[in-house]
């Protein structure tokens, strides 16, 4: 199915690099108090999903890929409450995230989608 050689090579890897990237840059201007709070949290979540992708891709087992996908989507899902929750706090954030966080939802499921329909799952 994949004519990827790696998962550097997937678009919806490549997006979800780039949203760590910025959340990286974006949390350095979070007060210092939250070092081990919302900015931790926040920097895992979004490391999280450039990991699973990664991680799933060379998984031979379809469900098994397909897993790792549902926790990437899990953890932008998270990290679309920390947006929120930073803009409640009154941090500055970047719009680019919101951005970001819907385009890697929409690659995240069409590429789920399109494992499932390889293997005649719904």
């Amino acid at each position: 199915m994949e004519k990827t050689k790696t998962f550097e090579d997937l678009l919806v890897w490549q997006k979800a690099h780039e949203f760590v990237l910025l959340v990286y840059r974006m949390t350095e201007n979070f007060p210092r108090r939250e070092v081990y709070g919302l900015t931790s949290q926040f920097r895992r979540a979004a490391v999280s999903i450039a990991a699973n992708i990664a991680e799933g891709y060379k998984k031979k087992d379809y469900k098994n890929k397909l897993n790792f996908l549902n926790i990437a989507h899990s953890s932008l899902e998270e990290c679309r409450y920390y947006i929120i929750l930073s803009k409640d706090l009154g941090y500055e954030t970047d719009a680019r995230l919101i951005e970001l966080t819907n385009e890697v939802g929409r690659l995240l499921n069409a590429y789920s989608k399109a494992i499932a329909s390889n293997h005649s799952i719904s």
